[in-house]
């Protein structure tokens, strides 16, 4: 699968815990294989008795510092994984399971953190809910300005 020319540019950030280490690593030859550049934020290792708040905030906070533009983060179900990195400033995470959504957040609501499940969801399915999520693009419209805009108020 290939990417558009669009996201040259684009650096993607990944993390994981212990239950989404397998899918992280995954992603990240997925994209690489794409040509998307990534910046592996850990786990590095496997390690059952890790904590997903000490993973995935790394990768928030990347994300609100603007030092990356997006983020993918992976733990068992992707819901700790979505609470904690909605806790930066900036963040606008989702756990996503269907593909619709995938690009839907990045095309209507600037979603710039996609979170996954790493023990609810099979490879192919997250497969494609990463590139429908690294190829989508904010559309700029008004009414989504208007709604980020508002979204942005409450930081």
């Amino acid at each position: 699968m290939s990417r558009s020319k669009l996201f040259a540019f684009m650096k993607i950030g990944l993390a994981a815990d212990h239950g989404g280490y397998e899918l992280k690593n995954q992603i990240r030859t997925w994209l690489q294989e794409a040509g998307f550049e990534t910046e592996d934020l850990g786990a590095h290792t496997y390690d059952a008795a890790d904590d997903y708040p000490d993973l995935v905030h790394p990768l928030a906070k990347a994300i609100s510092e603007e030092k990356l533009k997006r983020g993918i983060a992976v733990c068992g179900s992707g819901v700790g994984a979505a609470i904690v990195a909605n806790k930066s400033k900036g963040v606008r995470a989702a756990l996503i399971t269907e593909t619709y959504s995938a690009h839907q957040g990045v095309e209507h609501d600037d979603m710039n953190l996609m979170c996954l499940g790493g023990r609810v969801i099979g490879p192919e399915l997250a497969r494609e809910l990463v590139f429908a999520f690294a190829n989508a693009q904010y559309s700029g419209e008004e009414r989504h300005n208007r709604r980020l805009e508002k979204l942005k108020s409450l930081d």
